[in-house]
């Protein structure tokens, strides 16, 4: 990543419906620097720029405030899903803010590089590893904060005092992020449990097999042929970002290649493991047939 970002969201985690109201919000031509933009979009005027931010970090908007044409495409009033009520939207969206070039450092960070080097972390970790992997320079309170940005975004906490509260961020249902007791010995020699966050990199039976080919296509859309190493290794790679196992791969590759009516083939034999495309297949098409089912 060329630049990096753990700020512009004011502290608040993106809500389920917050990027249909900024895709409505720009439809109509009004502005988030508009006077009555916090009643249209019914928020405070703080939760205003986080909307604005995150609709840019999820690629609904672009860089000038304008509807993407995947956000036309999902969003739009006659779009794919516009409430967000397929899980695959949801698996895309993650994909998509993941992916984002120059975007939410913290999550891109967490998919593509924490969870190589240990599954298991809690925000000492994370602010640890940005300052020696990064720039040792960051504010360590606005990591601190991006943090749990992050976790709110993944993560339904059932134990908070603001039930309401904990369910509002808007990929908890895809449970990539879960939270663990860990026994550990404190300065006084006694022994306590501490709560540590988990990426577990595993097999995914619900991602739908469209929402990983679209991810493949996006990133190599010109290759007829792609090895397991890339899938698995590469930065923004389907491996990487749907946290998925070299078995949870395998059988999701496997999977693609069946529902594919030959187009796709995975060959796993004699050391060679690849993805082959009998044909070039554009990505928004795989897309519009997941959603027309």
């Amino acid at each position: 990543m060329s630049t990096l970002t753990f700020s512009g969201h004011d502290t608040f985690h993106c809500r389920q419906f917050w990027l249909k109201k900024a895709y409505d919000h720009v439809a109509m031509k009004k502005g988030f620097n508009d006077d009555d933009a916090s009643l249209e979009l019914g928020v405070g005027r703080n939760m205003v720029t986080a909307i604005r931010y995150w609709a840019k970090q999820f690629q609904i908007l672009d860089e000038h405030d304008e509807p993407t044409k995947i956000a036309h495409k999902l969003l739009g009033e006659k779009g794919w899903d516009p409430y967000l009520e397929d899980e695959g939207s949801l698996w895309l969206l993650h994909y998509l803010l993941v992916t984002k070039k120059d975007g939410a450092s913290t999550f891109h960070i967490m998919f593509n590089e924490l969870i190589k080097e240990r599954p298991e972390f809690n925000t000492e970790v994370y602010t640890k590893y940005v300052h020696q992997a990064k720039d040792e320079t960051i504010n360590e309170n606005t990591l601190k904060k991006d943090f749990t940005v992050f976790y709110k975004t993944y993560y339904a906490d059932f134990e908070d005092k603001d039930i309401e509260e904990s369910f509002t961020g808007i990929l908890t249902e895809l449970e990539l992020l879960k939270q663990k007791p860990k026994t550990v010995i404190g300065a006084d020699g006694k022994t306590k449990e501490k709560n540590v966050w988990l990426i577990q990199r595993t097999v995914l039976p619900n991602l739908p097999n469209e929402i990983l080919l679209y991810a493949i296509l996006d990133r190599h859309g010109d290759s007829r042929s792609i090895s397991f190493n890339q899938l698995y290794h590469d930065q923004n790679c389907p491996g990487a970002v749907f946290a998925l196992s070299k078995e949870g791969l395998t059988i999701a590759l496997e999977r693609l290649a069946d529902s594919s009516d030959g187009t796709i083939t995975f060959s796993n034999q004699a050391g060679v493991r690849e993805l082959q495309f009998k044909k070039s297949m554009e990505a928004v098409d795989i897309l519009a047939k997941y959603y027309g089912k």
